[in-house]
């Protein structure tokens, strides 16, 4: 059996921090992406970055199972002190995830204009993201992969060398997309290049640090236990739940896009550049629901009901004193920073119009990224699916309801995702906590 780390305060932040970092490196990503871009002036192109990043965004995180299906399940064989199991799950994931990558890339032909058709795009918008979106492919196998090893990373609360791998991917990507836009003048394609450049960088750096954790040796003698029938059983179960999860949001959040786009060029770059703030937010604020990942898997792990409880309160407690910080850090410094992505005056003057929603998603959305992060190590696949579901179902009314309005009833509708989310996940919580410290087998199945 493994020696549980202490749940006090101190032991969540100095887990959650590297996290925190890390995950800011993220959304850099897009940041980057968007800056290269806005700063060319260019408004159709940086909608077409926008509108490819949508569609990458629904194909790729399609499969985002593979990192939170990966840290619940490593957390909870950490926990059992199962160190073989510990093991056998990065060879699951590894082949998993860049099986699929592989599946993705040869498929991508078909898949491509089938999202395209769904989207209101069209002419040089359309033009723009596909050069995006034909770049970002190259990298779908390393994508995938490299989801795999942070979940595997961050179940072991490896947090630093997840840390270190983010901010490796997020270099090389800031360095190749400069190089491939403003140097050879590639536009939307050199940032979709040098993202998936970056992404097998990751991939080959993740590895090694995988190896570098286990130890000479650490992988041989375990083709038995990589094809155990009942751990590919259960491991496809919590994926295939968590899948229709992860589905159902990026369906949500690809609505909201194209309501964007909808209502043209400038209202769609103008919300590609808010939810640039939205995501860095979420991210860090991710630091503490991958924080409770870790340790509800654990505490699962353990059968131990009481730790459970506690870890959800503690990071809780850290998860809404973050969102109230970034609402406000949102609201003072969002100005500056829309005038210092974009020289579009017209996405300056729309972007600066909305940024007060914007400003309140960290504070409205915290409840349900952290719900999220309890169910994630608890591998609840159910109850994930069930309450993104849901609240998907629910958001398209809004939205329909709200249309009137423009982009002011756009952004309340995405507010309101968040409230519904969270009272899906709240309302399955007291099932959930009851489940701990049963036997497994006659626990309520989740997956």
């Amino acid at each position: 059996m493994t020696t549980p780390t202490p749940l006090t305060r101190a032991s969540i932040f100095q887990q959650a921090w590297p996290i925190m970092l890390g995950q800011t490196t993220v959304p850099l990503v897009g940041m980057v992406d968007t800056v290269v871009i806005g700063r060319t002036g260019d408004a159709a192109a940086l909608a077409g970055v926008a509108l490819g990043t949508t569609v990458i965004n629904f194909l790729f995180w399609s499969f985002g199972f593979l990192r939170m299906g990966m840290t619940g399940m490593t957390a909870q064989a950490q926990g059992a002190g199962d160190t073989e199991e510990v093991r056998a799950m990065l060879l699951r994931g590894l082949a998993l995830g860049f099986g699929l990558g592989v599946v993705l890339f040869a498929l991508q032909l078909l898949l491509v204009p089938l999202v395209f058709a769904l989207l209101a795009g069209g002419g040089a918008l359309d033009a723009a993201a596909s050069g995006y979106v034909g770049g970002r492919f190259f990298g779908a196998p390393a994508s995938l992969g490299v989801f795999a090893l942070n979940g595997w990373l961050l179940g072991l609360g490896r947090t630093r060398a997840a840390l270190l791998l983010q901010i490796a991917m997020n270099l090389v990507n800031a360095v190749l997309d400069i190089w491939l836009v403003w140097g050879l003048g590639l536009g939307a394609q050199g940032v979709g290049l040098g993202t998936a450049c970056a992404e097998w960088s990751a991939l080959l750096l993740g590895i090694f640090l995988a190896l570098r954790i286990l130890g000479p040796g650490a992988l041989a003698g375990l083709s038995a236990r990589l094809f155990d029938r009942d751990k590919l059983r259960r491991l496809f179960a919590v994926n295939a739940d968590i899948m229709v999860r992860t589905v159902a949001l990026l369906v949500l959040f690809g609505w909201f896009a194209n309501a964007g786009a909808r209502l043209g060029e400038v209202p769609l770059a103008a919300n590609h550049v808010l939810m640039q703030f939205v995501s860095v937010s979420a991210f860090v604020l991710d630091g503490f629901a991958f924080t409770a990942e870790s340790r509800i898997g654990e505490a699962i792990g353990r059968g131990a009901r009481t730790e459970l409880l506690r870890a959800t309160r503690l990071t809780g407690e850290f998860t809404l004193a973050a969102g109230a910080a970034f609402a406000l850090l949102i609201h003072v410094a969002g100005v500056p920073l829309i005038d210092a992505v974009t020289d579009n005056p017209d996405v300056r003057a729309h972007a600066t119009a909305l940024l007060p929603f914007a400003a309140l998603v960290p504070l409205v959305g915290a409840p349900a990224w952290l719900l999220d992060g309890v169910f994630i190590g608890a591998t609840a696949g159910k109850s994930l699916r069930n309450a993104a579901v849901a609240a998907t179902l629910l958001y398209l009314a809004t939205d329909l309801l709200l249309r009137p309005w423009g982009a002011l009833g756009m952004w309340v509708a995405l507010l309101a995702s968040y409230l519904y989310r969270a009272a899906g996940l709240g309302l399955a919580l007291p099932r959930l906590v009851r489940s701990v410290g049963q036997p497994l087998a006659e626990a309520p199945r989740e997956a």
